[in-house]
């Protein structure tokens, strides 16, 4: 086992494996992840499966039987990516047990095309979570304005919500009331507040390389001095605010009745930037009581030489706030960058999803 992940665990940060494939699967790879690197769980999004799709054999069998039924390419993807989340979430459901069903979660996005109606959402997110029909799976919603209604619902019909795509701070505080109103309700309805878990994604990586790219281009020397210091001060920031909500009254009351945080969720933690450290979103986000999930590729740098050593997040708020003011100062404007990276986030997804689509059509037609 890497000691530098047992480190990060042993720090109180669930390390979660941001990547699901049938290969994966049926080579016991993820069954090997949690065994030898600590991996507790699993996050897939549209461009993971458009990517498995496309990849191999494995796949072949089920196609061809979805084919020979007839089946059109929305239910056939619908068909294909629940397997795969069954199969997973049965590989963590003892890590799910012996964590008391904290941790041995599996996540599977609702159709990002649908990121902006909020009906249609909670549809969506019921009926994967029927599709699914396991009691460690997430249901992906996205942080858009018409998605923190849908996050609400969905936590109060007992469903366990992953909210993602989450970039800026107001937002985020909005997620965290979604989550709250949607526990509140639960407990209005009579649900068992300890079965509903939630994590909130808040997305790093991407953070930095639209700031990156607007410092380049005001070319200062304080705004290039700035450069790769953004997207660890916007999480770290958060981490805060989550702080803040948790140690409010809404939230203790829940938890009086049973009710489980809501995790924040580091995602797009591999580095975009080949001049930074590929372990930069590890090593500086360490804090307890939250989820890092990694690309592979990502999780083995880790392992191999990431530098774990203690608290990075509580101990560095004063350093955060100086950062986002002196980026203020330069001349970037936050309000823009997160909105920009929003819009781009649900764009990517829908353009992974049609890309999705594009691959089991053509996959269907071959089998006939």
């Amino acid at each position: 086992m890497s000691e530098n992940l047992k480190r990060l665990s042993e720090q109180g940060v669930s390390i979660w494996l941001d990547d699901i494939s049938r290969e994966r699967l049926r080579t016991g790879n993820l069954e090997a992840l949690v065994r030898d690197k600590h991996v507790v769980g699993v996050t897939s999004n549209p461009t993971i499966f458009a990517s498995a799709l496309s990849k191999g054999d494995a796949y072949d069998g089920q196609t061809r039987d979805l084919a020979t039924r007839g089946v059109d390419v929305g239910e056939a993807v619908r068909a294909i990516t629940t397997y795969d989340i069954r199969w997973a979430a049965d590989v963590l459901r003892p890590v799910f047990d012996v964590s008391g069903g904290v941790d041995g979660r599996v996540s599977i996005e609702v159709d990002p095309r649908l990121a902006l109606d909020t009906e249609k959402t909670v549809a969506e997110a019921r009926a994967l979570w029927w599709l699914v029909d396991r009691p460690n799976v997430f249901i992906k919603i996205p942080a858009t304005v018409e998605g923190l209604p849908a996050i609400t619902r969905a936590l109060a019909e007992g469903i366990s919500v992953n909210v993602t795509l989450i970039f800026s701070l107001e937002r985020y505080r909005a997620v965290m009331d979604a989550w709250l109103a949607g526990l509140e309700q639960a407990k209005a309805n009579g649900l068992d507040l300890s079965k509903i878990e939630s994590v909130a994604s808040f997305f790093v990586s991407r953070f930095d390389t639209e700031i990156d790219k607007r410092l380049e281009k005001i070319g200062s020397p304080e705004a290039l001095g700035l450069r790769g210091k953004a997207a660890v001060a916007n999480a770290r920031l958060a981490f805060a605010a989550y702080e803040e909500v948790t140690a409010g009254e809404r939230w203790q009351a829940l938890k009086a009745a049973g009710a489980r945080p809501q995790r924040p969720l580091w995602a797009s933690t591999g580095t975009k930037n080949p001049e930074y450290p590929d372990t930069l979103y590890v090593d500086q986000l360490v804090t307890s009581g939250t989820v890092n999930t990694m690309p592979e590729k990502t999780l083995d740098a880790a392992a191999d030489h990431g530098k774990i050593d203690g608290d990075t997040v509580r101990p560095y708020y004063e350093d955060a706030w100086n950062t986002m003011a002196a980026l203020k100062q330069a001349g970037i404007d936050y309000d823009d960058v997160v909105k920009v990276l929003e819009d781009e986030g649900v764009d990517k997804f829908i353009a992974s999803w049609n890309e999705l689509l594009g691959t089991v059509e053509s996959e269907l037609r071959k089998a006939v």
